[in-house]
C-alpha cells in the first residue's frame, strides 16, 4: 500500500471553485451538518452546492469523498464497506457521497475519469485513497493510515454523533475480530511487509480455497507488491523501448490499475497477447485473468476485455 500523502494530487485536484460556496445550499439541496451539529448519521450526500460545507468540516475530522453512480458494478461493492468503517469509527471520520452523473462540478474537480474514487479530505487539501474496489482489509488499513496523516497535521477532532458528542479520549468501537490469517495479513499491509501478508493470505488459501476475501486480498497485496518499488516514467521509457517485453509491459500495466487507469490497463494487455507467438501468450492470459478478479467480473470494463481475449484465442 502506497503511503497516503496530500502532495500525490497536489495539481490533479482543483477545490477552489468549491471553497467559496455561501453556506447556504441551492434551493432543493440538502445542507451539510456544520461541525457543531449533531449528526444523525456519519455518512451523508454531498453536492456541488454543498461542498463548501463539506471542506470546512474536514478542519475538524478528516473527510472520505466517495465518488459513485447508480450504474457502477465496483462502486456497489466498495461503498457498504466504506460506511460499515466509517461508521464504526464512531465520529472520527466523516464520509461524504458524491454522485458523479447528479454533480458534475465536483466530479470535474476531482478528476473522476473511473469509478469508484475515493478521496480524502485533511484541512482542505486532497488525499489519495482507492481507485476501483477494493476488500474490506485493505480499506481498514488505509482508514488508519489516514488517522495518522490527518493527526500529523492536526486534524484530530470528532463529530457528534446522534446528539452525544464523541471526545478524543472516547475509545472507538470494539470491531469484530478478524480471522487470524486474515488478521495477520491485515496487520502486515498496515506495517507496509506485503511479503508477508502474500504468505498469510495463501495460507487462508490453502484452508479454505473458497476463501472471497483472502482471494480479494491476494490479488490486490501482489499488486501493491509489485508496483511499490516501481517509477512510473521509467517503466513507461522501457515498455516503449521494448513493445514485446511482457516484463516491462507487465509493469506498466499493474502502474496503470493502481491508479485507476483500468481500460488502458487491460488495452495494453490484449494488445501485446495479440503481437505474441500462440506459445508466449500464456503468461500476459493470466495476468489478464489475475486483474479481471481485482475489478470485479461484472464490471463493464472487465466483460468487454475478456470479449476481446475470447476472440483473440479462437
Amino acid at each position: 500500500m502506497t503511503e497516503l500523502s496530500p502532495a500525490a494530487l497536489r495539481g490533479a485536484v482543483d477545490l477552489s471553485s468549491l471553497r467559496n460556496r455561501p453556506a447556504a445550499p441551492a434551493p432543493g439541496a440538502p445542507a451539510a451538518p456544520a461541525a457543531g451539529t449533531p449528526f444523525a448519521d456519519l455518512v451523508i450526500d454531498a453536492t456541488d452546492e454543498t461542498f463548501g460545507q463539506v471542506l470546512e468540516l474536514s478542519r475538524t475530522v478528516p473527510v472520505v469523498v466517495d465518488l459513485w453512480a447508480e450504474w457502477c458494478g465496483p462502486c456497489k461493492q466498495l461503498s457498504p464497506i466504506i460506511e460499515k468503517v466509517t461508521r464504526e469509527l464512531g465520529g472520527r471520520v466523516l464520509l461524504a457521497k458524491v454522485d458523479v452523473d447528479a454533480n458534475p462540478q465536483l466530479a470535474q474537480s476531482f478528476r473522476a475519469q473511473s469509478i469508484p474514487m475515493v478521496v480524502a479530505l485533511i484541512a482542505g487539501q486532497p488525499v489519495p485513497m482507492f481507485n476501483g474496489a477494493v476488500p474490506e482489509e485493505q480499506v481498514r488499513a488505509v482508514f488508519a493510515q489516514l488517522l495518522q496523516l490527518a493527526a500529523q497535521n492536526g486534524v484530530t477532532g470528532s463529530l457528534a454523533v446522534d446528539g452525544a458528542p464523541v471526545g478524543e479520549e472516547a475509545a472507538a468501537p470494539e470491531e469484530p475480530a478478524l480471522p487470524p490469517l486474515h488478521a495477520e495479513a491485515f496487520a502486515a499491509i498496515e506495517a507496509g511487509d506485503y511479503a508477508a501478508a502474500i504468505v498469510a493470505y495463501e495460507k487462508a488459501l490453502a484452508e479454505n480455497p473458497r476463501d472471497e476475501d483472502a482471494i480479494a486480498g491476494l490479488g490486490q497485496v501482489r499488486l501493491l507488491d509489485r508496483v511499490q518499488s516501481l517509477d512510473l516514467q521509467t517503466a513507461r521509457a522501457a515498455a516503449a523501448a521494448a513493445p514485446l517485453d511482457i516484463a516491462a509491459q507487465f509493469d506498466v500495466a499493474d502502474l496503470d490499475l493502481a491508479g485507476g487507469h483500468v481500460d488502458d490497463a487491460f488495452g495494453r494487455l490484449l494488445d501485446l497477447f495479440a503481437q505474441l507467438p500462440s506459445d508466449e501468450r500464456t503468461p500476459v492470459r493470466e495476468r489478464l485473468v489475475e486483474l479481471f478478479g481485482l475489478i470485479g467480473a461484472g464490471d463493464p470494463r472487465v466483460v468487454s476485455a475478456r470479449n476481446r481475449l475470447t476472440s483473440l484465442l479462437f
